[in-house]
């Protein structure tokens, strides 16, 4: 062990590591312009695709009969044989999955497959991995009970990895519909006020906020068909709430459906919602913003007043060293 740390602290090895990370850095950096794809057009084309299931399922309850659904996603074959015939959806099954899954743009029953199967996989590859990690490559010399230890936190890690990787897809998504969501309401705003309906403004506001949020241009799409095609129209708008998991978004939703129930102006509703949202943007922001000065005040103790300190008292302490 103490071989393997000397070996990791080498000048050498440290000076290699560094200069690989850096000239990585610098490559990725030059070539990320030209890598950067456009992921509205793949985004609204998938939309278009649900579009049409909703469509294809409306009119098979309309008319008994009707051919199966076939732009459904089908799982991939060996994940659903192994979920299949190991039970996965009754041992590691969750609803709070499937909302979880939603909330990230995945929808129908293959991305539930492939959740169900990287639950199964993952805990047992990451608890192969420390195995042969800990015994074989480093062959530690600890107590058995701390490598055992090692290797079950390896397999709990692995077991949570596919709710933590969805958990940070839904943030990062929730915060893209955040940013652009009180835009969106101003957009609606003008529409409903130009005397559109809610489904045209929906698809006019959809239109326009993609360049600035693919997840809420996509969410704004599919609540539009379902505005169109569901008989109940309070459904639709509950689950633009269950797919995006924000409480502005559920608020404006809520304030829709009463709006319709009551016969209340969309338009004075949505003027609320939007002055709203952009407040608690502007507040969420100058929190963010409050928080800063406490985060910087290690890394300035750390790294800036040390080099501070060097560059003034640095004259200072050589001409003394000279006198001397």
């Amino acid at each position: 062990m103490h071989d393997l740390v000397d070996q990791l602290l080498d000048p050498k090895l440290l000076t290699a590591v560094f200069a690989a990370i850096a000239a990585g850095a610098t490559v990725l950096t030059l070539a990320m312009p030209y890598v950067v794809n456009d992921a509205l057009p793949k985004r609204m084309k998938a939309v278009a695709l649900e579009r049409e299931k909703i469509r294809q399922r409306e009119r098979e309850r309309l008319a008994a009969g009707a051919g199966k659904v076939t732009l459904r996603q089908s799982p991939k074959g060996y994940m659903k044989t192994i979920v299949e015939n190991f039970n996965l959806s009754k041992w590691v099954g969750q609803e709070e999955a499937r909302t979880m899954l939603v909330q990230v743009g995945y929808r129908g029953q293959a991305p539930y497959v492939t959740y169900l199967f990287f639950r199964m996989v993952m805990p047992v590859a990451t608890l192969a991995f420390a195995v042969i990690y800990v015994y074989f490559v480093l062959n530690l010399d600890q107590p058995a009970l701390i490598k055992i230890g090692i290797s079950i936190g390896a397999a709990y890690f692995g077991m949570i990895s596919p709710n933590l990787f969805l958990r940070n897809k839904i943030q990062r998504r929730q915060l893209s519909i955040k940013r652009a969501f009180p835009d969106a309401l101003d957009l609606l705003l003008i529409c409903i006020e130009s005397g559109m309906s809610i489904e045209a403004a929906f698809r006019k506001v959809s239109e326009e906020i993609g360049s600035q949020s693919v997840a809420l241009a996509e969410e704004l799409t599919l609540t539009t068909a379902e505005l169109s095609y569901l008989q109940d129209r309070r459904q639709a708008y509950e689950n633009l709430t269950r797919r995006t998991g924000l409480e502005g978004v559920k608020a404006v939703c809520l304030a829709l459906q009463q709006a319709e129930r009551y016969g209340t102006p969309l338009g004075t509703a949505m003027r609320v919602m939007a002055q709203e949202n952009r407040d608690m943007r502007m507040s969420e922001a100058e929190k963010r913003a409050a928080a800063l000065p406490p985060k910087l005040t290690v890394p300035m103790i750390l790294f800036f007043l040390p080099v501070l300190f060097v560059v003034i008292l640095g004259p200072a302490a050589i001409r003394v060293m000279a006198l001397h």
